[in-house]
């Protein structure tokens, strides 16, 4: 990417988001790094969780959650084994498995999305069409999936919603996974793995859509399930980060006001969430929706930018509420009703959050 781009996109990968601290891990780093990585997986996991460098340098953190998880998922990379990251939606699966690839290959972007259209190209390989007929099968003529090109470079390749994908086509991996091959029979011949190559998969048990994984190859997986964070604090902490992240790439101010609102938002996701108040006094029905981190750094993001170009210049809980009730109200019967059953049982009687309850009743 040139300069000139990297100015102007929404989003840069992480490899060039985070690349002033990637070098700085790479500089410092002296221990035994498998072949083909960037980093050592003691780095790597530096990477994701954060810490002071030896130098000073300040790595953020990236994952906000169980050392041990990130210690095994890096573990299981350094290995034959691909590693699984499970979880509902929302608990950075997607996040950790980019930062993961930009740490140990250098490059997130070898990336197979899967979805119910997912075709078997998409994990073994295509052909250019008008090259075949002119030309016959060739290795000119082949169009490389994600899969094999990761294969062909000794790289870290991505699979998100791996359980989305139709079965026929989750299964052309097995091969891949326990023989590190890919047969090419129109070429009478096979693509190896280079030393390094390994497979991150996505996947969640929660959303519609759902195929379950065949025993063969889940086998091929170890299996680490992200959970939702395990306080308000972590949740609070994790929010801020990516809202602050967020808002400087969309050019929107810091606003006052942010610290409280966000945690007034997380409150309200997690009591929904879990069914009960933060106090552990009142119990409150769930509604069907996740409710889930991203959710909320969701509805923050587009708050500030509510505030930023019509409102005062404060985040409001006028600029949330709106966010708000579409992420709880998925269902227009069953969620309206758990939603105004918590506004008037719960929200209404805090009297600190009398203009939140305001802003509650104003947008339903």
């Amino acid at each position: 990417m040139s300069d000139e781009q990297a100015g102007t996109v929404l989003r840069a990968p992480a490899e060039e988001a985070f690349a002033e601290e990637l070098a700085a891990l790479e500089r410092v780093d002296d221990r035994v790094r498998p072949g083909s990585w960037r980093l050592s997986p003691w780095a790597v996991a530096t990477y994701l969780l954060g810490g002071t460098l030896a130098d000073g340098t300040v790595v953020t953190p990236k994952y906000v959650g169980p050392r041990r998880l990130v210690e095994v998922a890096v573990a299981t990379l350094a290995t034959d084994r691909a590693l699984l990251l499970l979880g509902v939606p929302g608990t950075a699966k997607t996040w950790v498995s980019e930062h993961l690839a930009a740490a140990i290959s250098g490059d997130s972007t070898l990336l197979v999305q899967g979805t119910a259209g997912t075709g078997e190209e998409a994990v073994r390989y295509g052909w250019n069409y008008a090259r075949l007929l002119a030309e016959g099968p060739s290795r000119a003529a082949l169009v490389p999936s994600p899969v094999l090109r990761a294969m062909a470079a000794g790289q870290l390749v991505r699979v998100e919603e791996l359980t989305r994908i139709p079965p026929d086509v989750q299964d052309a991996l097995i091969t891949v996974l326990s023989e590190k091959a890919l047969p090419i029979p129109e070429l009478g011949g096979q693509t190896q793995a280079v030393r390094g190559f390994n497979l991150i998969a996505t996947a969640n048990d929660r959303d519609r859509g759902v195929n379950e994984l065949s025993s063969a190859l889940r086998r091929r997986f170890t299996t680490v399930v992200l959970p939702l964070p395990a306080t308000l604090d972590q949740e609070v902490e994790i929010v801020a980060r990516r809202v602050g992240q967020l808002g400087r790439a969309l050019e929107l101010p810091e606003l006052p006001g942010g610290a409280q609102e966000i945690r007034r938002v997380v409150t309200v996701f997690r009591e929904l969430r879990e069914g009960v108040t933060a106090d552990g006094r009142t119990k409150v029905r769930t509604p069907t929706g996740t409710l889930s981190t991203a959710e909320a750094i969701s509805v923050v993001t587009h708050g500030l930018a509510l505030a930023a170009h019509f409102g005062d210049g404060v985040l409001r809980a006028r600029d949330l509420a709106a966010g708000v009730l579409g992420a709880v109200v998925r269902d227009q019967v069953a969620d309206r009703a758990v939603w105004r059953e918590y506004r008037e049982g719960v929200l209404r009687e805090r009297a600190d959050w009398r203009d939140f309850y305001r802003a509650a009743c104003e947008f339903d």
